[in-house]
């Protein structure tokens, strides 16, 4: 269709083939561009935000203190434990702006005269509301420092000191705030820089605060939908678990087979890749964000040809031990004995390596690894041609080093921190990682200054690349892979939270001072609890944790790839990843060069795209090509659970392609309304079921047996117990 008006308060008009940079979008606009929706995934942001704004409202208030701290420690200690739980499951910013949302109204309905008035300055608006969503939201990122001080207590019995490690963990963080703050003009401000799962939440944020008609259609729309799944999601999740990965070929198997179970399961930890198994639990399926990602990121499917093809052709050698985890084993299949082959100086022994052996990886998680760096090398190819023009924009004369904005061309930029902040920010948290480092127990270095510095320098996500680089620069020393791993791409990962919560902040007219201030105090809170609730969960679960397989209660899987780096890596790295060597893992780094592999995977799918017509279905289909999020995705699988992907796939092409190209009205009003709802309802009632009846408070009170909830099987029948 060709572009309709928008609405009465700027009188704009989008074009037909570009939205127009300077468009003022009521939250729930009259008339929709369907051409440009379609096509532009960044059009979702000028659709269905608006650019209201109210610069006379309060943001720091009694009530973003209060409940900011008290959300920040919470959100901080349930996303600590759900690190440790068997479901790649997190703290979702929709639970914490729900739970604001509630306290907030409700200190809002306190009286306003008098000393009052400084508890209660006026009605609950929508900047402090973000403030407050910023700073727990913040916190209940678990950082990745504390997982590896995890793996250092139980894998190494080596303890940090309290404040060494929280400083560590804080630190950490800080580096990549200060990273992305000088990359903040070209990968926040503009209107291409765009964070498909925080639509959702702006846009809720603004259906909760901006009144009008519509806005009270959309609220109660909200509630509906968030009270249903709050009532339902506790059937798959406690009662009935096997709803939480129907599949009817193992249900017919009945766990005979072992090929079945690797294909076909998906209901608990390390069980298989679930192909064509069905989840009807969200707080599953919301690990994929069908209703936000856009199309082209859903490139999974090939990971089930690849991985069990994989493993059933005996790649890298792993057919004699488990299909999928992400810990080690020996050459007989059981777990490995590092402690046998690492001194007590945490070097590697050579004399008992004769005995023990080389440790492998299961062939799954080898081949994880190996598309990851493929990505990671396309990815630079990938970026070069088809975004030539926004890099040349964003570097030209090294502008984004001068001053933290430019000309701006998102309706929702406003001013900002000045750049020196954010440099200064970065040198002094190296400055304390460092000397955080040299101050391990019992005099330990952890790690150098000098490969501290140098780790640093990667400020993309490169996972296992970083671990590589750091095994041929601390040959035989595992501790200082991991802490490499630490530098090299925790850092990443914060520099990306920071980038989200900018936008966030940006789209919701926050002034950036206090952006940036919820971020730094909800890292602060962050740091102390997940220490604190990680050396509890660590204390009581021990045994199970260093378990490669796990419970349904507890999993250390987030906890063992750090280690299993550190001691494949780290203690064996020339051994085991250099060519000609018998584990044949030399291929994992070798897709890390860009040069060779990488480099050249995105080259003919646009060469294709650059010699079609332009308006042909060859063009168009190339452009959806993703290589490096395909790539990725391929090595996605052998992680936790899997019962969730298939309805993944449904939901997010009825969403992203039917809802989108045919009730374009719809998909901007309710989509991402609609995400928040079930996001919202499917996190608290697992968090009241966590403490209820899942053990978090100490005391576990499983549900009855019946059919529906076996203790003789996996939940889905794939695997007998």
């Amino acid at each position: 269709m060709a572009t309709v008006r928008v609405d009465a308060e700027t009188k704009d008009v989008f074009d037909s083939e570009k939205i127009s940079d300077h468009s003022s979008i009521d939250s729930s606009p009259e008339f929709v561009d369907e051409k440009a929706l379609a096509e532009k995934a960044e059009a979702v942001a000028l659709q269905v935000i608006s650019t209201r704004d109210d610069p006379g409202l309060p943001v720091l208030t009694f009530r973003v203190v209060f409940l900011g701290v008290g959300l920040s420690a919470f959100s901080s200690v349930l996303g600590t434990i759900y690190t440790f739980k068997p479901q790649n499951a997190t703290v979702s910013q929709l639970f914490c702006l729900i739970i604001a949302y509630v306290l907030g109204t409700a200190m809002a309905a306190l009286p306003s005269h008098g000393l009052w008035r400084y508890i209660n300055p006026g009605p609950f608006n929508i900047k402090e509301h973000t403030v407050i969503v910023i700073m727990s939201s913040t916190a209940s990122s678990v950082a990745t420092a504390m997982e590896i001080i995890a793996a250092l207590d139980l894998f190494y019995d080596l303890r940090l000191n309290s404040a060494i490690a929280v400083f560590s963990i804080f630190s950490t963080q800080m580096l990549g705030y200060g990273m992305a703050g000088l990359l903040r003009t070209f990968l926040v401000y503009p209107t291409y820089a765009f964070y498909p799962s925080y639509i959702s939440v702006v846009n809720l944020l603004q259906s909760l605060h901006f009144g009008g008609a519509l806005n009270v259609k959309k609220r109660r729309f909200f509630w509906i939908v968030f009270t249903a799944i709050f009532f339902w999601e506790w059937i798959p999740q406690y009662a009935f678990p096997l709803l939480t990965a129907i599949s009817v070929v193992c249900l017919a198997d009945n766990g005979h087979h072992d090929f079945v179970r690797n294909l076909f399961g998906g209901g608990s930890s390390n069980e298989g890749l679930g192909l064509f198994s069905f989840s009807t639990s969200w707080t599953l399926i919301t690990q994929g964000t069908p209703l936000v990602w856009p199309l082209q990121t859903l490139g999974m499917g090939l990971g089930y040809l690849f991985l069990t093809g994989g493993y059933y052709l005996n790649v890298f050698h792993g057919r004699n031990i488990p299909f999928m985890s992400t810990a080690l084993f020996g050459v007989d299949g059981n777990s490995y004995n590092q402690s046998a082959v690492i001194d007590t100086d945490f070097k590697l022994n050579q004399d008992a390596l004769a005995t023990v052996g080389f440790p492998r990886y299961t062939t799954t998680y080898a081949l994880s690894q190996l598309f990851y760096n493929l990505s990671l090398g396309s990815a630079f190819t990938y970026i070069i041609i088809w975004h030539w023009p926004e890099l040349k924009a964003a570097f030209g004369g090294l502008r984004f080093l001068k001053k933290g904005h430019a000309e701006v061309d998102d309706p929702h930029y406003n001013a900002e921190v000045p750049q020196w902040v954010y440099g200064l920010l970065f040198l002094v948290s190296l400055a304390v990682g460092i000397g955080c480092s040299y101050a391990g127990p019992h005099g330990t270095v952890l790690i150098p200054a000098w490969s501290i510095i140098f780790f640093t320098r990667f400020s993309i996500s490169i996972k296992y690349a970083v671990q590589i680089i750091a095994a041929f620069l601390h040959p035989g020393k595992p501790i200082p892979v991991m802490y490499a791993n630490l530098f090299g791409n925790s850092t990443s990962f914060q520099t990306l939270y920071l980038l989200q919560d900018l936008k966030l902040g940006q789209y919701t007219k926050v002034p950036p001072r206090m952006t940036f201030a919820a971020q730094m105090a909800g890292s602060i809170i962050g740091s102390i609890f997940n220490f604190t609730m990680m050396k509890i969960i660590v204390s009581n679960n021990r045994e199970v944790l260093k378990d490669p397989i796990g419970t349904r209660v507890w999993s250390g899987w987030v906890v063992q790839q750090y280690n299993s780096a550190s001691v494949a890596m780290g203690a064996f790295g020339k051994e085991l990843f250099s060519i000609g060597k018998p584990a044949g893992y030399w291929i994992i780094p070798f897709a890390l060069h860009v040069e060779f592999i990488g480099l050249f995977v995105p080259l003919p799918f646009y060469i294709v795209w650059r010699y079609s017509r332009p308006d042909s279905r060859s063009a168009k289909a190339m452009k959806y090509i993703n290589v490096p999020v395909i790539t990725l995705y391929i090595g996605w699988l052998p992680y936790s659970v899997n019962g969730q992907w298939w309805p993944c796939l449904v939901i997010g092409v009825f969403s992203q392609w039917w809802l989108r190209t045919r009730r374009p009205r719809w998909f901007v009003k309710y989509n991402y309304l609609l995400s928040a709802a079930l996001d919202g309802g499917s996190q608290v009632i697992l968090f009241v079921l966590s403490f209820a009846v899942f053990g978090a408070s100490g005391n576990a009170i499983p549900f009855p047996t019946w059919w529906g909830n076996s203790d003789t099987s996996s939940v889905d029948r794939c695997k007998s117990t």
